[in-house]
């Protein structure tokens, strides 16, 4: 239930009625002012054609032709807007009790009938997921988690290139290579300890030309479709992909199914994509590799040959995502990528061969630019590359030392908790907080800011409403909210009826940076709330306010979790 429906529903019933004897019988939009001049508004602009008069001409009739309105407790026109005022006693007890009422169901939608299947992460099993990708597993969970709330059937997808030359040079390393002829690792987990095999392959193929002749008969062995060459390769990619799963268990995001490239080879798909990409009009040979000429598809310069198949007939990555999005439509209502912005061109290659495929759907792409560091501000024992598992570690251990001077009370075991907890959620949320289209540079001082847009904040602001109800024990929790009327408790009130709509439009709209900034509002609003109100003294409000307090935390920790963190009821 979103207990800001009803207010909405009258200024819509009313605005409608005004515009009606105004003689403009339109739809309109209902917005909610991020300056705060009002709770409610509808723009006026939009009805200026049909009324042939100014939007604040318009405002001030319709304004003075409004009928009376229970749930309104002020209606006025100004700059071209209608604006309305909610009732604060009505919004009070509506919010309060639904979101007692709710709990954990609070902010979400109905289900819906539309199947999505949302692809993201998809690195190259060939080494640990490094900090410039690190936003595509955060951005791809928290995104699926808010359409979940929306009422959507997701599922997130991680397609495993286990076809590639990459791929295919790792397995020959660990087949070829002797342990002891590669650089020890320092950190003993499975993506860590097979990155100096490849390396070392590596080496060796650029050196040694029977390595790289071995390296590929195996690649073309892999595409014939030899049982052999496929497992040794996939068990390889399969090692890899263990290490990455559980850098992403520890940032909680959770994965819910795995398809594997060489699928599409194995069941011949890539093959009959090949076949009938090859009788397209646009088909093209350049020394007998294929290509769908693009000129005149949107795309220009060297974008415009999309090659399909190597001179040797052998099929690329590009052959194969096909075959993957082809078969994701069989299975789905709804596909979302999400992307780096390095993928913008193959994207619309992707989209144009599938439509001279007869597909009249492409997938619904998101685009993130990447993570970066300021320079020197990490520690790192790489040396040039940083990768997740580095960030994550450095999370916790300044979480760590930030717990140690706050709560020496505690035992190490504890701390040690609570400093994992922050320190993770301090990545989730300060990589999801700026939109993804937007340069990210991550800093210690904004991750790990306990006053500022933060996930330390807000989780502090959670565990704060656990202590107090702890110390309050019992209270009424039918007491009448509608006496909360003071303006920390209005204020904190109007920000908790907005989670429905937050989460809709994060959902619906795929602007998942709203939800920690919603986070921040209500922990801010929380802190002067209760700052400035004695919530355990004055017996004739205590309950109420304590059922306010109640409401906060449900709403914290809804929120929190549709971001992937926790909500501790400690800090």
């Amino acid at each position: 239930m979103d207990p800001l429906r009803r207010f909405r529903s009258e200024v819509e019933s009313a605005a409608k009625e005004a515009f009606r004897s105004m003689g403009a019988d339109v739809s309109f939009e209902i917005e909610t002012p991020s300056t705060g001049i009002a709770d409610l508004a509808v723009p006026c602009f939009p009805l200026a054609k049909v009324l042939r008069k100014a939007p604040v001409a318009i405002a001030e009739e319709a304004v003075s032709k409004l009928p009376p309105m229970a749930t309104i407790s002020k209606a006025w026109a100004e700059r071209g807007y209608l604006n309305f005022n909610m009732d604060t006693a009505a919004l009070a007890a509506s919010t309060v009790r639904t979101v007692l009422e709710e709990g954990p169901r609070y902010g979400q939608g109905e289900e819906r009938p539309e199947k999505v299947l949302l692809e993201h992460t998809s690195v190259n099993p060939t080494g640990p997921i490094h900090v410039g990708r690190a936003r595509n597993p955060i951005i791809g969970d928290t995104l699926a988690r808010c359409m979940r709330a929306c009422g959507y059937d997701v599922t997130t997808e991680y397609l495993v290139n286990d076809v590639g030359k990459q791929v295919v040079l790792l397995a020959w390393g660990l087949e070829n290579i002797d342990p002891s002829e590669v650089d020890m690792v320092d950190r003993d987990k499975a993506d860590h300890r097979l990155v100096p095999f490849y390396r070392k392959a590596n080496q060796m193929m650029e050196e040694d030309s029977e390595v790289a002749e071995q390296v590929a008969d195996m690649l073309v062995r892999f595409e014939a479709g030899d049982e052999e060459v496929i497992e040794k390769v996939r068990k390889t990619a399969s090692i890899m992909l263990d290490g990455i799963v559980q850098s992403l268990n520890a940032i909680n995001v959770n994965i819910d199914r795995f398809t594997w490239e060489s699928d599409f080879i194995k069941d011949g798909s890539a093959r009959k994509v090949v076949d009938e990409l090859s009788k397209c009009a646009v088909c093209r040979e350049d020394k007998g590799a294929k290509y769908l000429d693009l000129e005149g598809c949107g795309i220009h310069g060297r974008g415009t040959k999309f090659f399909f198949t190597r001179a040797d007939g052998t099929t690329l990555y590009t052959t194969r995502d096909i075959a993957y999005h082809l078969d994701k439509f069989c299975r789905s209502d709804r596909t979302i990528n999400i992307l780096g912005e390095d993928q913008k061109l193959g994207q619309a290659q992707l989209a144009n061969a599938l439509r001279f495929l007869g597909e009249e759907r492409a997938p619904e792409c998101i685009f993130y630019s990447f993570v970066s560091l300021p320079q020197g501000r990490m520690s790192t024992r790489k040396g040039v590359v940083v990768y997740l598992d580095d960030l994550i570690e450095e999370a916790e251990e300044r979480a760590m030392e930030e717990v140690r001077k706050r709560r020496d009370d505690l035992s190490e075991e504890r701390m040690e908790e609570i400093a994992r907890n922050i320190g993770r959620g301090a990545v989730r949320y300060n990589i999801v907080r700026v939109q993804p289209e937007k340069q990210l540079t991550f800093k210690w001082e904004e991750a790990l800011n306990f006053e500022g847009n933060s996930a330390p904040f807000v989780q502090y602001a959670h565990a704060r409403a656990c202590s107090i109800l702890r110390k309050a024990g019992d209270y009424d929790r039918s007491a009448d909210p509608s006496v909360l009327t003071n303006e920390y408790e209005a204020k904190l009130i109007k920000e908790l009826a907005k989670l429905p709509s937050v989460i809709e439009e994060a959902g619906e709209r795929a602007r998942i940076h709203l939800l920690p900034a919603y986070c921040h509002d209500v922990a801010s609003a929380f802190n002067q709330f209760y700052t400035y109100v004695p919530v355990l003294k004055g017996e004739e409000l205590r309950d109420a306010r304590l059922a306010l307090v109640e409401a906060t935390r449900i709403v914290l920790a809804n929120a929190l979790q549709i971001l992937g963190l926790s909500a501790p009821e400690e800090m």
